[in-house]
């Protein structure tokens, strides 16, 4: 998966997250953290969505952004 389509899943994830009331940077970040899916909702598919991302390769890419 290229880097544009994990940035697109994660905003999309994000924006979903956000929509259903939620901090979605504690969410994602607790998820990248301990890989449990539960800290991600299912709505809207974001679970499945985030879980078909390898999470080493979403924290390359954050940390790739943030050395920018």
């Amino acid at each position: 998966m290229d880097e544009d389509n994990v940035y697109s899943t994660l905003k999309e994830i994000y924006s979903n997250l956000e929509e259903r009331g939620y901090d979605p940077m504690k969410q994602i970040v607790g998820y990248l953290i301990s890989g449990d899916l539960g800290y991600i909702s299912s709505y809207k598919k974001s679970r499945s969505k985030i879980s078909k991302l390898d999470r080493n390769k979403i924290i390359e890419i954050m940390f790739k952004e943030y050395m920018k």
